[in-house]
C-alpha cells in the first residue's frame, strides 16, 4: 500500500511540475480587448453608432456586463489569466506590449506598457 501510495504522490508531483513547463515568458505587440468582441469591436461600434463609443468604451462595457479582458495579436485571441491586473482596466482598447507567461492561448500578465 506505501508502495501505491509512493507512487501515486510522484505522478501527482510529476504531472504539477509538467503543467509549469509549456508556460514561456514573451513579450508581445498587441490590444487589450474583451472575450465578447474579441479582435473586432466593429459589431459593437455598428449597434451604438450614436453613442460613438471607442474601443476602450467598448472594452469597458463589454468587461463591466460579464465579458473577460483579452489579449489580441496579430489575429489570435489571448485569453487573461490574472483578471484583477489594474493596468488592464488603465489599457483598455489600446495598442500595448504586454510580457508574460504563455501557456497555448492564456497569458498571465506580468507587465503592461504603451505601444509606441
Amino acid at each position: 500500500m506505501k508502495a501505491v501510495n509512493g507512487i501515486l504522490c510522484a505522478t501527482a508531483l510529476v504531472a504539477f511540475f509538467a503543467s509549469f513547463a509549456g508556460a514561456a515568458n514573451m513579450t508581445m505587440t498587441g490590444m487589450i480587448s474583451d472575450s465578447m468582441c474579441g479582435a473586432s469591436h466593429g459589431k459593437m461600434m455598428e449597434m451604438h453608432k450614436d453613442a460613438k463609443m471607442t474601443d476602450r468604451d467598448c472594452s469597458l462595457a463589454c468587461v463591466k456586463n460579464g465579458g473577460k479582458f483579452v489579449f489580441v495579436s496579430s489575429g489570435k485571441v489571448y485569453s487573461i489569466s490574472n483578471q484583477s491586473l489594474a493596468s488592464l482596466t488603465k489599457y483598455a482598447g489600446e495598442n500595448v506590449k504586454v510580457t508574460g507567461d504563455v501557456n497555448g492561448d492564456t497569458i498571465a500578465v506580468s507587465k503592461i506598457a504603451a505601444s509606441k
